[in-house]
């Protein structure tokens, strides 16, 4: 019981010790002021990407999840990527727990272990 009641007393200390101190404030008027547009205040990528969403691209780095196709060697899953190569995750089975990761690279299909095939072709850039 006494550790309680010094923990509680050094607990009341310090909260006695931060009202004690002053505080600062400053009155501020900006009623006739408005923040800016998010595609006027933003820059870089940030503003490509706004642009990109504002033009109709929902999906400007291509990170949605595709739901597979036939995924033959003469009709493959077409995976779009602004680079010459990229990452995909194929879920073989449709209550698999785990993912089949594959690298792609711009001209070469690959096939998955479960026997889908997957294309990169060119993405536009954000």
């Amino acid at each position: 019981l006494h550790h309680f009641d010094k923990m509680a007393s050094m607990v009341c200390r310090s909260v006695l010790a931060v009202s004690r101190r002053g505080i600062a404030t400053t009155a501020c008027r900006s009623a006739d002021k408005t923040m800016n547009d998010s595609v006027e205040h933003a820059t870089g990528l940030e503003k490509r990407e706004i642009l990109a969403r504002q033009a109709g691209r929902e999906d400007p780095y291509e990170m949605q999840v595709y739901k597979r196709v036939a995924g033959t060697k003469a009709n493959p899953n077409i995976v779009p990527s602004v680079a010459d190569f990229r990452v995909v995750g194929c879920v073989c089975e449709e209550d698999a727990t785990a993912i089949s990761w594959m690298w792609l690279y711009k001209g070469e299909p690959k096939r998955c272990e479960c026997g889908y095939w997957f294309k990169l072709v060119e993405s536009k850039p954000v």
